[in-house]
């Protein structure tokens, strides 16, 4: 292993380089604390489903208890599942400029002891599902399916992404389950816009490995789309808000819904009318303001609920 656990060439300066112990630093690298965005992303649909549910069950709001499992459980679950993506990709990655001083191919972290560090935080994420009802733990268990397998996607199909959504956007079924012990049709619309959303954000994060990933014959949405990124970003972002929306109606949400979908609706217009995608360090900040178009309609979520109860 490297005497000296340097940081991760597209995250630098932050809390992990500075603050955290030298022997940790790898580890925490691993899981990408050093970049939070992640763990937001596989959070907000969870949040959103757990805000839809309490629209229609008449609640002030989302159950408080599983907003924090949840928060737990995105954070862990989101390393883990970098872990073993890293794991999948060391060869991969030892060869793309933006990735090769990741902890694995950079020699900061073996892989034996990365696999150990997989089922510790497999683990805690165990201890987190288990909290919730029985119908939403195997839930939550059948979504390590998609979770395994989306790594291989990029080698086989230009449409990883869709994989990536599937996985990312489970939240939106879990949020739902929690609260009522089942699935009803406005988790499975919630699932469907949170998939298009992902497809829509992770599309533009692709474009920073657009040149690397056609050199190493690997496959994306940012690959096929290329030129055309612009309609096809808008054909999944007017997806993602007509199915969220149906969602929301489904569910009895009502006008404070309606306008923070808009807000929402109107923040992935202006990623879309923003992107260069030859510019990679604007196809990150771009993506990274996802967090707050997703905080946006959870907030108007929230909000929603409170005002129908008040109502």
């Amino acid at each position: 292993m490297s005497q000296v656990p340097g940081p991760v060439a597209d995250a630098t300066g932050n809390w992990v380089d500075t603050g955290a112990p030298a022997w940790l630093r790898p580890y925490l690298r691993l899981t990408r604390l050093d970049r939070p965005i992640g763990w937001w992303l596989l959070l907000l649909p969870c949040w959103w489903s757990a805000a839809l549910a309490a629209i229609l069950a008449g609640w002030w709001g989302p159950n408080p208890w599983h907003v924090l499992l949840f928060l737990i459980g995105a954070i862990v679950m989101r390393g883990a599942g970098c872990t073993w993506n890293d794991l999948v990709d060391r060869d991969i990655d030892a060869r793309v400029e933006r990735t090769r001083s990741r902890p694995i191919p950079s020699g900061q972290v073996s892989p034996k002891a990365a696999g150990i560090f997989l089922v510790a935080q497999a683990l805690v994420g165990l201890l987190v599902l288990v909290q919730f009802k029985s119908f939403a733990i195997a839930a939550g268990i059948a979504s390590l399916a998609v979770v395994a397998i989306y790594p291989f996607m990029k080698r086989f199909t230009y449409w990883p992404q869709i994989f990536l959504g599937l996985a990312f956007s489970w939240g939106a079924l879990m949020g739902w389950a929690a609260a009522f012990g089942r699935l009803d049709l406005p988790a499975y619309l919630l699932y469907a816009g949170s998939i298009a959303w992902v497809i829509h954000y992770d599309t533009i994060y692709a474009h920073q490995d657009r040149e690397d990933d056609a050199l190493l014959g690997l496959k994306s949405t940012a690959l096929l789309f290329g030129e055309n990124t612009k309609p096809a970003l808008a054909v999944f972002s007017t997806a993602a808000v007509v199915l969220i929306g149906l969602a929301g109606v489904t569910a009895g949400a009502g006008v404070v819904f309606a306008l923070g979908l808009t807000a929402f609706a109107a923040h992935l217009a202006w990623q879309i009318c923003r992107i260069d995608i030859a510019d990679p360090a604007l196809c990150l900040r771009l993506f990274k303001s996802n967090r707050d178009a997703g905080l946006t309609l959870f907030a108007a979520l929230i909000l929603d609920a409170a005002v129908r109860r008040l109502l």
